[in-house]
């Protein structure tokens, strides 16, 4: 799930997104609003956390411009106006999805971004199961011929987006897009040291193998897993 925060509170910004980030979520961040619209037409984010109080353009403009798209990312107003008619306003005119004032429990804002990209169109279940491995979305929980493995975050998400493909190719740039944000170094091998752990961890170097201009793809599981 690649998430922005559009948040001009610095640490209250850096604080979100590495909380965050620590849920298998890829994050960006921005703290002005004519920015974060710019994001947001150049990235198809999955939710959007929008600051109502934000400088150059308001995060209430930011609001109804996105709203305005033919497919806008899911939008959590996240604001200190915490009144029953500031978030009416919000949702009714504004549009947004989601209303959350501050201060706020962070569990309370992940189960709400949570919920947010399950409404997305083209989101899957909450449970995944391809080639003998199940993920639990909901707990973030993997199992591995039906035993549990402990996975990172960044290992859950890759596993997620392999799973969710069911044996068809994952490119490498689909990966850094979905899984890391955007400040993330084009030359890294971040996301290959990242299958090569998923490999120890499925059961051997055969379990998800990697075609030169195609990208990474699962394969069942070896035979003494099943």
């Amino acid at each position: 799930m690649r998430v922005l925060v559009a948040e001009d509170h610095q640490v209250l910004a850096r604080t979100v997104a590495t909380g965050l980030r620590r849920q298998s979520m890829a994050v960006d961040v921005t703290g002005s609003g004519d920015e974060a619209e710019r994001m947001c037409l150049r990235t198809d984010y999955d939710v959007l956390i929008l600051d109502r109080d934000l400088p150059v353009l308001t995060g209430d403009e930011v609001c109804r411009r996105l709203r305005a798209l033919a497919d806008p990312p899911r939008i959590l107003l996240l604001t200190a106006a915490g009144e029953i008619t500031d978030k009416v306003y919000g949702l009714q005119e504004l549009g947004a999805d989601d209303y959350l004032a501050k201060p706020f429990d962070f569990v309370e804002l992940v189960a709400r971004v949570r919920a947010l990209s399950r409404r997305a169109p083209g989101q899957t279940p909450a449970a995944l199961c391809h080639a003998g491995i199940t993920l639990d979305r909901a707990r973030r929980e993997a199992r591995v011929a039906g035993r549990p493995v402990g996975l990172t975050p960044k290992e859950f998400a890759v596993l997620h987006l392999l799973v969710e493909a069911r044996g068809r190719h994952v490119t490498h740039d689909h990966l850094v897009r979905t899984v890391w944000d955007e400040h993330l170094d084009p030359r890294t091998t971040a996301v290959r040291a990242t299958v090569s752990r998923l490999r120890g961890k499925l059961g051997g170097p055969d379990t998800i193998t990697a075609d030169t201009g195609l990208g990474y793809r699962l394969h069942g599981l070896p035979g003494p897993l099943r």
